[in-house]
């Protein structure tokens, strides 16, 4: 596999990891149609776990099935696919080599108590992975939760794992807790503080929420306005988020979120685009769609991505 020099100079920011993580980054910054760019587009399809299944596929009933997501990867020239265990066991054969895949380690549900501390469980290992051929792990983390602290020791330890393995972190880092509000868990200084987190952590790829202006916490408001730091547009807290992982020395995707119109997510991406982010992690505003109309819009983002959109 060759890699361009934007890819080099992205694996040469990893100066601790092995030749097995970065050779797995590679395989992921080297795919499809944004191959060599330093930008990613990632189909994320773990909303099954924390919606269930008509919430998630119902609108588009071709997406139950497994192999669909695998194909619309394939086919739209995305990164790569990412999936919990059971429906990337489903395709691994089928696809396999055709596309690299993420193997989300743990998930939640929206069927717990409400009062239930904000966590998720282990559901699958690092030799899970492994066996699946997959480049990475993802592991979503809840900082500001009670239980945050138990998360950021389970991720520790299986990115430790992962990485003397020759396997990827990508950790999905969205505060939320007790104390966080709804207009915190998306705040400008909340979701740089958590971007921050999964860097220190480890992560070699951090996602993130795209956020507002708000600004959430006393101390970090006063940071704000005393360092200047511009939260007015989307791309300037673009910006922040990618000066918060290491100064920019960690790759950064953002998330699609909840399902929108066709514009709101080419604007996203735009934004992105702006601010210096690696790309997109899009599930929703994908797999929701009928497939002509998502391949398509993944088509656009590839186009603004490589600034011809």
């Amino acid at each position: 596999m060759r890699t361009t020099a934007i890819v080099k100079k992205i694996l040469s920011h990893y100066e601790g990891e092995n030749p097995g993580v970065k050779g797995n980054l590679a395989r992921i910054l080297m795919e499809g149609k944004l191959a060599g760019t330093g930008k990613m587009i990632i189909l994320p399809v773990d909303q099954g776990f924390e919606h269930g299944p008509a919430r998630s596929f119902s609108v588009n009933p071709a997406a139950y099935d497994p192999h669909y997501h695998y194909q619309l990867s394939i086919d739209a020239g995305l990164s790569a696919y990412a999936a919990p265990i059971g429906p990337l066991e489903a395709g691994a054969d089928t696809f396999a080599g055709q596309i690299p895949t993420i193997l989300k380690v743990n998930s939640a549900n929206s069927l717990l108590p409400s009062v239930a501390p904000r966590t998720q469980a282990i559901t699958s290992s690092v030799d899970d992975a492994l066996r699946l051929g997959c480049a990475a792990i993802g592991f979503t983390i809840y900082p500001g939760s009670s239980m945050s602290l138990e998360m950021f020791g389970d991720i520790a330890e299986m990115r430790r794992e992962a990485a003397a393995k020759g396997i990827a972190s990508i950790v999905w880092s969205y505060p939320r807790g007790e104390d966080l509000d709804k207009d915190a868990e998306t705040a400008a200084d909340v979701t740089a503080y958590a971007a921050h987190i999964a860097a220190l952590l480890g992560a070699h790829i951090i996602k993130v929420k795209l956020s507002t202006a708000h600004l959430s916490q006393p101390e970090a408001k006063k940071a704000f306005e005393q360092g200047k730091v511009a939260v007015a547009t989307q791309a300037d807290r673009v910006r922040e988020c990618v000066r918060s992982v290491l100064n920019g020395r960690r790759l950064i995707v953002f998330s699609g979120g909840a399902a929108k119109g066709t514009d709101s997510v080419l604007d996203d991406a735009r934004a992105i685009r702006d601010g210096g982010g690696n790309g997109s992690i899009i599930g929703r505003n994908a797999f929701q769609r009928p497939r002509a109309e998502a391949m398509q819009l993944l088509q656009t983002m590839i186009d603004i991505y490589k600034g011809k959109a």
